[in-house]
């Protein structure tokens, strides 16, 4: 993990200033106002910011110098770009930002190529969606960067889905007050409704077993325990076992 590393870049990570969120406001106003030192203090204190963001890259082979040195850029296009007026906490404007930035890196840095007018669209279609964003307040739909960069909507979705690498299920999108949600819980299933009945069936079905039926159910297939060491903590035989199993699973199957 890259917090292990104390110095970053030729910054000493063990004494990055972390600001309110009243400092960080008050400093974007200074900066709307054409303050450049403003600019630089916002910098130096969000760099905490840019480091908890790369920890999500890790084990990828990239240098962690290199990875700070590109979520900073990140974040100063987050700064530059920022709406004072719109109702949303700078942090969480900018690390998607930064995030985006780091995964463009990656993208050019990766082993799978992908032809240069392709990606030059994708990155196209990428700066108008981030502006598109910060215009109105919310995410564009595809038409809409088509029709910004004046391309053709399928080569838009074309160009995207080259330049896109594959995220876990289990990558977070979003956190706030120790609630996170991960890409997993927005990916829909058709057959929710049918394993929900499914569940509910064989819980009843489990129900009407008997008590010892039951326990060694519970033993073999939860516990992982064999039939020889569930004979021997039940008190009977290993045949009597397989025989109440096999009962207790045709019952199960039959009811549902």
């Amino acid at each position: 993990m890259y917090y292990n590393k104390v110095e970053i870049s030729g910054v000493n990570t063990s004494k990055l200033k972390v600001l309110k969120e009243s400092e960080k406001t008050e400093l974007l106003k200074k900066i709307k106002d054409g303050d450049m030192n403003a600019r630089e203090e916002l910098i130096r204190g969000n760099l905490r910011l840019v480091l908890s963001v790369i920890q999500r890259f890790t084990n990828r082979g990239e240098s962690a110098d290199d990875l700070f040195q590109v979520g900073c850029i990140g974040l100063i296009k987050a700064i530059d770009n920022f709406d004072i007026s719109q109702q949303v906490r700078f942090s969480t404007y900018a690390v998607p930002m930064i995030m985006g930035e780091l995964r463009r890196y990656l993208r050019d840095n990766a082993s799978v190529r992908v032809s240069r007018s392709m990606r030059d669209l994708a990155y196209k279609a990428m700066q108008a969606k981030e502006k598109l964003t910060v215009q109105n307040g919310r995410e564009p739909k595809i038409e809409e960067i088509a029709k910004e960069i004046g391309a053709p909507r399928k080569n838009v979705v074309i160009a995207l889905e080259a330049v896109s690498e594959p995220i876990s299920l289990y990558e977070p999108v979003f956190s706030e007050s120790g609630d996170t949600i991960y890409v997993l819980d927005q990916i829909g299933d058709h057959n929710d409704d049918m394993n929900w009945l499914n569940e509910i069936s064989l819980k009843e079905a489990i129900a009407e077993l008997g008590k010892r039926e039951k326990r060694i159910l519970n033993l073999r297939f939860f516990r992982g325990k064999t039939q020889v060491e569930v004979a021997k903590e039940i008190g009977i035989s290993q045949a009597q076992v397989s025989r109440l199993e096999k009962g207790a699973l045709d019952k199960i199957k039959n009811r549902i």
